[in-house]
């Protein structure tokens, strides 16, 4: 039971808030309810595609595929793969982060998924429409030939921080984790 608990314990801190505000304030309370439900039917659009395509990815893409194309020795090649996928991503970033683990137990090189979370998080297709769309042009590429070596530079400069014996920690906890 405390095992329970303790693997739970983030999830009864916010239902004791939740009943604590109720009981501070019932306005709140129902607002912040009304936000809770909300964002929880967002999330349950999102997350079964996600899952099923992963799924996909996982059962159909050769690991040795995934490597030679954007694995260690991919170069250029795996940089420019993990900029397409993530910019022609769809759904919020919390989508990115299953689809890396996938990467990561096929093989892909740790830059590149900081590349694909990188390109997921700032230079969608959809994201670049409304730019242009609503904020111009020139801002729209400005704001994209900024943030594109800058995600390299960021993925570069994270990949070099962390030691072999860290990053086969974290190769290791995705290949536990069970994904589609």
């Amino acid at each position: 039971m405390r095992r329970i608990l303790m693997r739970y314990r983030a999830f009864l801190a916010a239902l004791l808030a939740f009943g604590v505000l109720f009981l501070v304030n019932r306005e709140l309370g129902m607002e912040a309810l009304d936000i809770t439900t909300f964002s929880l039917k967002e999330m349950l659009m999102v997350i079964p595609p996600i899952f099923v395509l992963l799924g996909l990815l996982d059962m159909w893409v050769p690991r040795e595929t995934m490597v030679r194309y954007m694995g260690e020795e991919s170069g250029f090649k795996g940089v420019l793969l993990a900029f397409l996928i993530g910019s022609a991503a769809a759904g919020p970033l919390y989508g990115a982060f299953p689809v890396a683990a996938v990467f990561m137990k096929k093989g892909v090189k740790f830059s590149n998924i900081l590349i694909f979370i990188g390109a997921w998080s700032t230079t969608k297709i959809p994201l670049l429409i409304f730019e242009m769309t609503s904020l111009g042009l020139q801002f729209a590429l400005t704001r994209l030939l900024v943030n594109i070596p800058g995600i390299i530079l960021i993925a570069m400069l994270l990949s070099s921080f962390l030691s072999k014996k860290e990053l086969d920690t974290i190769y290791a906890s995705a290949e536990q984790l069970n994904m589609g």
